[in-house]
């Protein structure tokens, strides 16, 4: 995955859109925090989202987190692999650990996120929270 091609929420979620379908999951600043994934609760394929809003919850050894949609829209797809074993999210977020597939709205663009050098140094700047 070029990670140059993603767009970042400050939430840590990360989304790419390709053909009015978004991919979103977490990133990996996300994973080292929450350290090991244990559980994973997100919606069913047909829920609508809103952008901005929390879409599920994402548990580990540490806390529980809410997962904010980057975008409004259906969900058309949720990644088995990582439905059956949250696991694979800590092994690869960006690959196989992707999480859900959102078919944006009429006009909903991924404008509002941050690219990849404005996340970096968000990171930084809240000292890696």
């Amino acid at each position: 995955m070029d990670l140059a091609k993603l767009r970042y929420a400050k939430s840590h979620e990360w989304a790419l859109l390709e053909g009015g379908v978004c991919t979103v999951g977490i990133t990996q600043f996300a994973v080292e925090q929450l350290t090991d994934v244990t559980n994973l609760d997100l919606p069913k394929v047909g829920k609508k989202l809103e952008g901005g809003k929390p879409f599920g919850e994402i548990e580990s050894v540490k806390a529980v987190f809410d997962l904010y949609a980057p975008v409004s829209g259906d969900v058309v797809e949720v990644n088995p692999a990582v439905a059956a074993d949250p696991g694979v999210i800590n092994q690869d977020p960006y690959g196989i650990g992707w999480m859900l597939k959102i078919k944006v709205a009429p006009g909903a663009t991924l404008a509002h996120l941050m690219d990849l050098a404005q996340y970096e140094k968000q990171i930084a700047e809240d000292g890696g929270h």
